[in-house]
């Protein structure tokens, strides 16, 4: 929610949720200007996402369950909760998650597909 100019407060045990077309799962926006697209992911009971490419540098901080990130031509990752991770623009990236799964998320840019 924007609560001044540019100035944006949610909490991790938001209710407000909606479909994420893109990768399945819901996603909680916090923000989306014009320099960052900033927001939480949840996956509970439905199939890990289909092989992804970031559009942007995305940052993630897990918050609950855990995620195996296998990066084409590069390192697998294993996150559990508390694990941050920080993956190039361009990546391609193949998701495994231990449900219930939920991560902050921040794109350095805004991201524009299936929002």
């Amino acid at each position: 929610m924007e609560v001044g100019p540019g100035v944006f407060v949610s909490n991790v045990d938001t209710d407000v949720w909606t479909a994420d077309p893109e990768v399945g799962g819901e996603l909680h926006v916090l923000a989306a200007v014009e320099d960052a697209f900033v927001g939480m992911s949840r996956f509970v009971g439905v199939a890990d996402p289909e092989p992804w490419v970031v559009p942007e540098r995305e940052t993630i901080v897990v918050l609950e369950g855990a995620a195996r990130i296998e990066i084409a031509g590069g390192p697998t990752l294993q996150l559990g909760v508390g694990d941050m991770a920080s993956i190039p623009k361009g990546s391609l990236t193949t998701w495994h998650l231990t449900q219930p799964y939920r991560e902050i998320w921040f794109f350095a840019r805004p991201y524009e597909g299936g929002i």
